[in-house]
């Protein structure tokens, strides 16, 4: 059964095109801070708020994911139940 409004998959243009971006922008950064005029404590300092949030971000990327995966489990259950209270009613039937 097809849902009117699912999200079609990711193509694999899409996830090289993000992998690369990825790849670039945190070696770019990496580099930046490696030619900054700092002492090594600032370096560290910085490299290691760059590794707190690129690990923030893909706890946070999970966690929304795995929200709309529960989102769409229950409204599919709640179509099955629906389709399935549907199919057994039957109008003609006598209440007495």
């Amino acid at each position: 059964m097809s849902t009117p409004n699912a999200q079609p998959k990711t193509t694999s243009a899409f996830l090289a095109q993000a992998a690369i971006a990825f790849g670039v922008s945190f070696i770019g950064t990496g580099v930046g801070i490696c030619y900054l005029p700092l002492d090594i404590a600032q370096r560290g300092f910085l490299g290691m708020s760059v590794l707190f949030l690129v690990s923030s971000t893909f706890t946070l990327a999970k966690v929304v994911r795995d929200q709309q995966e529960a989102a769409t489990i229950s409204r599919r259950l709640d179509e099955a139940r629906m389709e399935k209270l549907i199919a057994e009613h039957d109008p003609f039937k006598s209440v007495a």
